[in-house]
């Protein structure tokens, strides 16, 4: 009796046994979280706001002279040219020569100047701004004027000095024979009115 109760009981252990295992075998696996990825995916860079370019400086006014003058640097012609010819050595005694400009049609403007000094044996101009110097020398110094139209046309070189000068177009106060004999640097200089940038709608204030 006590053999088959013992063998009753060693059956039944081995039942559930059996069962617990069918039971885990037919249950579906664990989900498996998934992996943390990392984004290879590359954000579009942000667009900076265009920055507007500044505006041109009033034309011959003293913001103008400025940058003409760093443009008579950066030109050969008038550089090298008027130290070749013995230009820049006719400045009595001061060691450099004044040339003023402005618009005839702007009465009230002020005048401009530029100063050009003889440099690395190059006629070099090391200032451009308002009027500096207010007692010039004839036999040295220059003063240029004509309206705003023919600058811009003797910017352009519709035609060169020597024509503006005899047809009235542009006044002119100086050494004349000296700028006969420099034609050439002179043109460059009167087409530095086209390259500098400058606004003809008004007229300058300093």
């Amino acid at each position: 009796m006590v053999e088959k109760f013992g063998f009753v009981k060693l059956t039944g252990a081995l039942l559930a046994l059996f069962s617990v295992a069918a039971i885990a075998a037919d249950a579906p696996p664990a989900a498996t979280p998934p992996a943390a990825t990392q984004s290879t995916e590359q954000k579009p860079a942000e667009e900076k706001p265009a920055v507007a370019p500044a505006p041109a400086p009033v034309l011959m006014s003293a913001a103008w002279a400025a940058q003409a003058c760093t443009a008579w640097n950066a030109d050969a012609t008038l550089t090298q040219g008027l130290a070749a010819s013995g230009w820049i050595d006719n400045n009595a005694g001061r060691g450099y020569k004044v040339m003023q400009i402005y618009r005839e049609d702007c009465a009230k403007s002020p005048r401009i100047e530029m100063r050009i000094e003889k440099k690395d044996n190059k006629a070099q101009c090391v200032y451009g701004g308002k009027i500096e110097t207010q007692k010039l020398d004839s036999g040295v110094d220059y003063v240029m004027y004509a309206t705003t139209t023919r600058w811009q046309e003797m910017g352009r070189g519709d035609y060169g000095p020597m024509r503006a000068m005899m047809f009235g177009r542009l006044g002119f106060e100086g050494p004349k024979f000296e700028a006969m004999g420099n034609m050439g640097p002179f043109e460059n200089f009167l087409l530095l009115v086209g390259k500098v940038p400058g606004d003809a709608s008004q007229c300058p204030t300093e």
